[in-house]
């Protein structure tokens, strides 16, 4: 059986958005519990010149759903906006983004693979095949990102551990 794109990427999306909602709902308690705002949280980040943990919860929706759609619209550009820093919104990110992905039809990429899909930034353009775009670019963007959000709180001392991250794998049957 050959591997399909959607197999590759969408349900590897799909396994781990759970787990970044799973961190959110965490850093809301920690927060809670030790008498922070969210932004206490929400607002930190790593060094001093990495996006913070809110940005980085956008960011996997960005290079999951919104990667999608980009397949679909042939081009993908950075999202360089400001994004809120409540609990609140980074949850209807999350939502917003797996039903994106729930929707996707199973053959749909593999039907769009070989397309043209252009990266810009500005006047910097990329070229990449929908294949590549969704492999090399798109899906290592998504694992930094979510990867970013759990050694966020990881630094912070909640209490989070690798299956905070990992989600359910797909197991045989």
């Amino acid at each position: 059986m050959a591997l399909s794109l959607h197999t590759a990427v969408v349900k590897t999306y799909q396994q781990i958005l759970p787990s970044i909602a799973g961190l959110v709902d965490k850093a809301e308690e920690h927060c809670k519990a030790n008498g922070l705002s969210a932004e206490a949280l929400t607002e930190a980040g790593l060094a001093e010149d990495m996006w913070p943990f809110a940005k980085q919860v956008f960011e996997c929706g960005h290079h999951s759903a919104r990667a999608i759609e980009g397949v679909r619209a042939g081009v993908f550009s950075p999202e360089v906006q400001p994004v809120p820093s409540d609990f609140a919104s980074l949850r209807q990110e999350l939502s917003s983004t797996m039903a994106v992905l729930d929707a996707v039809d199973p053959g749909e990429l593999d039907a769009a693979a070989g397309g043209d899909v252009v990266f810009k930034f500005g006047k910097h353009e990329m070229p990449y095949t929908v294949e590549d775009f969704l492999l090399s670019f798109s899906l290592p963007n998504f694992y930094f990102h979510a990867t970013t959000a759990y050694d966020i709180l990881r630094n912070l001392g909640l209490k989070v551990g690798k299956m905070d991250y990992l989600g359910r794998p797909r197991v045989k049957s």
